[in-house]
Parts: structure tokens; C-alpha cells; sequence
């Protein structure tokens, strides 16, 4: 799945970023990156594409870039997902097991039981992951087989994005001469990149915040239990700054990220910020405005944000699974103030999560911005079943829903 001569390729499609990752597994779970590549995106728009050709001049480059650094071309690719409002939903089974010792043909007969539960209408299948096993209606249980009782439950969890978003992705895709070898959602992509297998056991939510959307997802006892799209990023801050001051998008991504911040301090009156004026020339061309002003119009947008997420874990139900940790990841995490104006309005502890496991990335990009990229490649290297699974599904499902049972049955 995604391999070629031994390498396996990932492509983030951002609104601000579009980067390729290329590398070589070491067949411990990690991978040596041989091969980088980014370029500013164009062509995106809260996470769904509104411009193919923009879109797909900014991918040729950073492919291009990434196969001309590692020496070898990427056929196939794993891209993310961070199209609109997801659906992410638990659905559970049971199989009589009749006292004797589970083993794989009743693993079988439960996940087939659990695959005729799965309807996500016409949205595009993701993900399909076991989360955990029950033995008579005792929950928790990692691997059942081997153990003994009268009934065999499964819960598992289903994220699926819409359809038109999704095609549209693999079409931009294609169009630069790559094969698709699966869509992984950002927020997923971001927690295998960035998560400790403690955090992911005790219960961690990761929010990452890319430049048009914001990704939530949970993860409980080493699982993915719960994944949303928010649309709103970091370049809702640059616009919001462009808006207020009168200044060009540019000028205004420049202003948010040496003098921006979440959070103000006492000397924010008394600093000057100097902002060029969109249509003005002479003396008028460049206004002198307090720092104050930045932050005044900052602070409420990332606040919004945040309070989209609270409400997002509240409306799940699994504000109680997601643990007191808090990881954030994505390029407008890195906005000074964020960690804190997130654990105060989330009430977490929060850390800057940064790719793990992942050797050979320069400086520049091994922080949390790469984030997504870097847990691609993790997706395929370390869960390799769970990539071809998803794959197989939306096969199947192109030809009916009902035909679904025969990757489950292939691959359970």
C-alpha cells in the first residue's frame, strides 16, 4: 500500500501548504525521509478544493521537489482529508461464541456481523476501525481470541467525509499523474505522527490547526473514538488582519507572524506596528498602529475557534473519554499564545505536538506544521491493513454498499 522500491509517498493538501513527504520504512515502524517537497497552496479553501488547476500547479511542485531530493519518482500517494463536517460514529455487534475459545473464524463472524451496521449514504469511507471487544458484555477487551465466553461483542468506529470533496481531491490528484493509494483524515494523520502510546491509552485530544480548517479528533485506549472537521484556521486570522487594518493578505500573514499573539500583554499599547495601506502611495501609504490592535483582532477569532472545539467534544459525548491532555499541531498552533489561550478555554494540559518516529527531516520541517504529512507516512507504515481495508471498502462500495462483506471477510 503506497510502496514503490521500498518507498512510500504522503501528500498533505493544505490551504496554506501543500507538502510531500517521501521515505524509506526501517522496518521497526519508523522511516528515514529521503525526499521533501512544499509549496504555498493555491487552489484550496477550507479544506475542499475551489480551484483544480491552482490546485494541481501546486502539488506538480511539490512532488516534483520531493522525487528530485530523494531520486526516485512517487506513483502512488496517501493524501489527507479535511473536508467538511465529518461523520464519526460507533457502532457495535455481538456473536454467540456458545462457551467455547474464541478464535479467528469467530473474530470473523463478529466483524461481518458489525460491517452490516456500517451506512454513511453516499459520504466516502475513511476509516472503519475496530476500537474494542466484549466478552459477555465486558468491555475493554484488547484481543479476545483465546478467551473464553458466551458472547462476542465488537465496537468499532466509522468516519466517512463527504463524497464531492473527496472525488474532487483524487481528481487533482490524478491530473498530476499519481495514483491515489487512500485518503487518510488530518486529525488521525496528525495524532499517529504526533502521539505517545501512553496519551493515546489514557485519552488525548489533538486539535490541528492548518490554515483554512481545524481537525479534533480523540483517541482512548490506543484507538481513534471520535474525529470532526471544524472550518476555520489560521488564514481566517490573516484575513480578519487584512480586513481591519486595510493591508493586502500578504502583508497581513507578515504582521500576524512576527508581532501576532493570542494572548496581550501589558506593553502591547506602547509597541508600534507599521501597516502598509492597500491603494495608498506617499505619506499615507503606511499607517503606525499600536500593537493592541493586532491582538484585538486576533484574540476573538482564535477564541471562536477553540470554543468551536469545546462545543464540538461536548455535543460528541466524549468530552469524558478525552483525558485532561491536550496536543496541538498544525501551523497556526504555532501562533504565540495559542498553548495558552487553549488550556485555559479547553481546560488541558497542552503540549506543541511534532512529528515521532520520523528520522532525516530538516529543522524547517519537523514541527508541528508537518505534522499531518509526517503521520501519513505512519498510517501506511504502521497500520498497513488499516490503509488497504479503507481502500478495499470504497471499492466495494462503488459497486454497492452490500458488497462491503468481502474486504471485511479478506481482511479480519
Amino acid at each position: 500500500m503506497g510502496a514503490r522500491n521500498g518507498l512510500v509517498a504522503a501528500l498533505d493538501i493544505g490551504c496554506s501548504k501543500v507538502c510531500c513527504f517521501i521515505a524509506r520504512p526501517d522496518g521497526g515502524g519508523g522511516a528515514r525521509v529521503v525526499g521533501i517537497g512544499h509549496q504555498v497552496s493555491l487552489g484550496m479553501r477550507s479544506g475542499a478544493v475551489a480551484d483544480l488547476e491552482a490546485l494541481e500547479t501546486s502539488i506538480r511542485g511539490a512532488v516534483d521537489a520531493a522525487e528530485r531530493m530523494a531520486g526516485e519518482p512517487a506513483r502512488g500517494v496517501v493524501a489527507n482529508v479535511t473536508c467538511g463536517r465529518m461523520i464519526s460514529r460507533a457502532i457495535t455487534a455481538d456473536v454467540p461464541v456458545s462457551g467455547h475459545q474464541v478464535g479467528e473464524g469467530d473474530m470473523r463472524r463478529v466483524m461481518n456481523q458489525a460491517r452490516g451496521r456500517i451506512d454513511v449514504g453516499d459520504a466516502h469511507l475513511l476509516h472503519a476501525l475496530p476500537i474494542g471487544h466484549a466478552i459477555d458484555g465486558n468491555r475493554g477487551v484488547r484481543d479476545p481470541l483465546g478467551m473464553y465466553g458466551e458472547r462476542l461483542g465488537v465496537t468499532m468506529h466509522v468516519l466517512a467525509a463527504a463524497n464531492g470533496p473527496v472525488r474532487n481531491l483524487k481528481t487533482v490528484i490524478e491530473r498530476c499523474h499519481l495514483e491515489v493509494d487512500g485518503f487518510v483524515a488530518s486529525g488521525y494523520a496528525s495524532g499517529l505522527a504526533s502521539l505517545v502510546e501512553d496519551e493515546m491509552d489514557l485519552g488525548v485530544t489533538v486539535v490541528d490547526m492548518g490554515g483554512g480548517a481545524t481537525s479534533v479528533s480523540v483517541f482512548y485506549e490506543g484507538a481513534l473514538i471520535f474525529a470532526d472537521v471544524i472550518p476555520v484556521g489560521g488564514r481566517h486570522v490573516t484575513n480578519d488582519l487584512a480586513r481591519g487594518l486595510s493591508t493586502t493578505a500578504q502583508h497581513a500573514e507578515r504582521m500576524k507572524t512576527l508581532y501576532g499573539s493570542a494572548i496581550p500583554s501589558p506593553a502591547d499599547e506602547r509597541e508600534m506596528v507599521s501597516v502598509p495601506q492597500v491603494g495608498e502611495a506617499g505619506a499615507d501609504a503606511i499607517q503606525q498602529v499600536p500593537r493592541s490592535i493586532l491582538i484585538g483582532i486576533i484574540q476573538p477569532r482564535v477564541e471562536e475557534t477553540l470554543e468551536l472545539v469545546r462545543e464540538r467534544l461536548e455535543a460528541s459525548g466524549m468530552a469524558g473519554h478525552a483525558g485532561r491532555r491536550l496536543v496541538l499541531t498544525g501551523g497556526a498552533s504555532q501562533l504565540t499564545g495559542v498553548r495558552e489561550l487553549a488550556a485555559r478555554i479547553l481546560d488541558k494540559q497542552v503540549r506543541i505536538g511534532r512529528p515521532l518516529r520520523l528520522h532525516g527531516l530538516a529543522e524547517a520541517t519537523d514541527g508541528p506544521a508537518f505534522a499531518t504529512c509526517a503521520g501519513l507516512l505512519a498510517h501506511v507504515i504502521q497500520r498497513p491493513d488499516e490503509a488497504r481495508v479503507a481502500a478495499q471498502a470504497n471499492a466495494a462500495a462503488q459497486g454497492g454498499l452490500r458488497r462491503i462483506g468481502r474486504w471485511f471477510k479478506e481482511y479480519f
